[in-house]
């Protein structure tokens, strides 16, 4: 157990509820880095499907630029306002392919319009007319390392110390 924040090593969040969040959540920081080398951050609707995140956006976007020229970004991903409830987050890092072919357009882009509006088919069928422009690639994320963490382990120890709804 966490003995106190700066042992963390048992606070790593179990293998189904890393695969809950990731398959619950809908939003993600996504993160590259630009050419002079600084880190940039953006928030963005994604999906995780087959081991892989997979989002995506305009071509035109420096977020595409700098994949295409590093092959690499990151993705943090929170708990906060999902059912899972708050405390938990999923950081991953790896290789991007950028897809720029209507096979993989025609099966991400109604994927991500119907989970990014679940309950509502003309929101999802409006979002994915919106989506659905020329120039829109899709970008995947093939995990190659992970950071996770679940602060119910680490509270559990620090009770008295845990924010309201922690427990």
């Amino acid at each position: 157990m966490a003995r106190d924040a700066e042992h963390l090593e048992d606070c790593w969040l179990d293998d189904d509820l890393r695969e809950r969040l990731l398959n619950t959540q809908i939003e993600c920081t996504f993160i590259w880095t630009n050419k002079a080398g600084q880190p940039f951050g953006v928030a963005m609707s994604y999906l995780w499907r087959n081991g892989s995140i997979w989002l995506t956006a305009a071509a035109t976007r420096p977020r595409v630029a700098a994949i295409r020229r590093t092959g690499y970004a990151a993705v943090m991903i929170s708990s906060v306002g999902t059912d899972i409830g708050p405390g938990k987050t999923v950081s991953l890092r790896g290789p991007c392919v950028v897809h720029d072919d209507r096979a993989t357009r025609d099966w991400m882009l109604p994927e991500l319009a119907n989970a990014v509006r679940p309950d509502n088919p003309a929101g999802a069928a409006a979002f994915l007319e919106h989506l659905d422009s020329p120039g829109r690639i899709v970008i995947e994320l093939k995990p190659e390392y992970k950071l996770d963490f679940d602060s119910k382990k680490m509270w559990k120890d620090r009770p008295d110390a845990a924010p309201p709804g922690r427990l």
